[in-house]
């Protein structure tokens, strides 16, 4: 008896982390399509280092809640390294852990490209009426900055394709989540990790359409889990 508690306290468990990891990735998508798309979209003008610097002078609120929202997406991911390694780990511990250590390793990395995006509104204060910097300069160092941001964050994105096609194999291997989703998964972490290998060996190859099967995948898993969470039978049959 004591046996068959323990099992079901553990199945409550992982399912309770199932729910959790459908909320985290809700916010993580919601936040991190405001603080990486929406809002930088409206700040950066392509290739017009001027204009981008009076999009960040005429909207310093919008460009700060872009950074906020940003820290928002990178806690909620950093949660689900916690929350996969703890649904994923009665298939495979190890390959559970090092999914999470991969997940944290990508995450690091990003908060490092938007450390680099939210210093150009350091650059446009600090060297105001610096008689060392022209606004031409000035203007160039800031757009400078975001571009750096954007190419830190393309540079480390197969990390993050790595650790989601690590959780996509364990999905499909467990029983208790749709062997579906882990492939769709498999594939669109395939994306993330094609897209930053062809931008440092074949940029010319490199395009943001290989980040797309990665919604197709994450969509319906992140509701998957808000709905159904994991299947308590199979995953009792597998403990």
């Amino acid at each position: 008896m004591a046996d068959i508690s323990a099992q079901g306290t553990q199945t409550d468990v992982i399912q309770r982390y199932a729910r959790a990891a459908g909320i985290a990735m809700l916010f993580s998508t919601v936040f991190g399509f405001l603080g990486e798309a929406y809002i930088p979209d409206r700040i950066i003008a392509d290739g017009d280092a001027a204009a981008t610097v009076a999009n960040l002078a005429a909207h310093p609120t919008l460009f700060r809640l872009g950074f906020a929202a940003y820290l928002v997406e990178g806690l909620c991911d950093i949660i689900l390294c916690v929350l996969w390694y703890v649904i994923l780990k009665p298939v495979n511990r190890n390959l559970a852990l090092v999914s999470a250590f991969v997940g944290v390793v990508s995450m690091v990395t990003f908060a490092i490209a938007q450390a680099s995006y939210f210093s150009s509104s350091l650059i446009v204060k600090d060297t105001a009426g610096m008689s060392s910097f022209a606004a031409e300069q000035r203007d160039a160092l800031a757009f400078l900055a975001m571009r750096i941001a954007t190419m830190i964050a393309t540079l480390f994105i197969g990390f993050y394709g790595l650790a989601s096609m690590i959780r996509g194999y364990l999905i499909a291997r467990s029983g208790y989540l749709p062997k579906v989703l882990g492939v769709l998964l498999m594939i669109g972490g395939a994306g993330f990790f094609l897209r930053g290998i062809t931008y440092v060996l074949v940029p010319q190859y490199s395009s943001v359409w290989m980040l797309i099967p990665m919604a197709i995948a994450g969509i319906p898993l992140m509701l998957w889990l808000l709905v159904k969470g994991v299947n308590r039978q199979r995953l009792e049959a597998t403990s």
